[in-house]
Order: structure tokens, then C-alpha cells, then sequence
């Protein structure tokens, strides 16, 4: 069953530190078999009150795959070079089953 970890990044405080956290998350995310299918772009808001200021979605082939990056000691430091850089919200989001 697939896995998406859907991040909104709604403030940046410190644009250095976010474009280092990016350029090094890639290759651990594509690592754990993880596909980025959106990283900003245009968003609208067609119900709802939801105002997503820069949604990063990546794709999972499995609920354990997206778990075991998001708590690996590979993305750690990263995760808390990420903490300072924006406030955002994260959520996992199961998928539905792979075919």
C-alpha cells in the first residue's frame, strides 16, 4: 500500500539553511524508495479553508518505507536542520493499494 508525506512549508525563516536541507534530502529520500510528486507549484483551493503555502509531496511504495526514512538516522539531522529553517506542517497519509 503506497504512503505519501505531504509537508506544507507555511514559513521560512532561513532561506540558506532550507536550500541546504534540499539539496541533501534528495538523495536520502530516493534512498528509502521515495518519489518527490510535488515540490511548490500552484495551489487552489477549491473547498475547504485550507491555504497551502508551499506543499512538498513525496511518494512511499509503503507505509513502512515512508516511516522507516522519516525516523532513520540518515534523515535526523536533516530533519532538524528542516526544524529551523520553516514552521511547517507534515503529515503521513496512506495510499491506496499498489496494483
Amino acid at each position: 500500500m503506497s504512503a505519501f508525506f505531504l509537508f506544507d512549508n507555511v514559513e521560512v525563516h532561513d532561506p540558506e539553511k532550507l536550500a541546504e536541507y534540499s539539496v541533501k534530502v534528495a538523495p536520502i529520500v530516493a534512498r528509502y524508495g521515495g518519489k518527490y510528486r510535488v515540490v511548490g507549484g500552484t495551489s487552489t483551493v477549491h473547498e475547504g479553508q485550507w491555504k497551502p503555502a508551499y506543499p512538498v509531496l513525496i511518494e512511499f511504495d509503503t507505509l513502512e518505507q515512508a516511516e522507516a526514512w522519516y525516523r532513520s538516522d540518515d534523515y535526523a539531522p536533516l530533519k532538524r536542520l528542516r526544524r529551523t529553517a520553516v514552521d511547517n506542517n507534515c503529515v503521513l497519509i496512506e495510499g491506496l493499494a499498489n496494483e
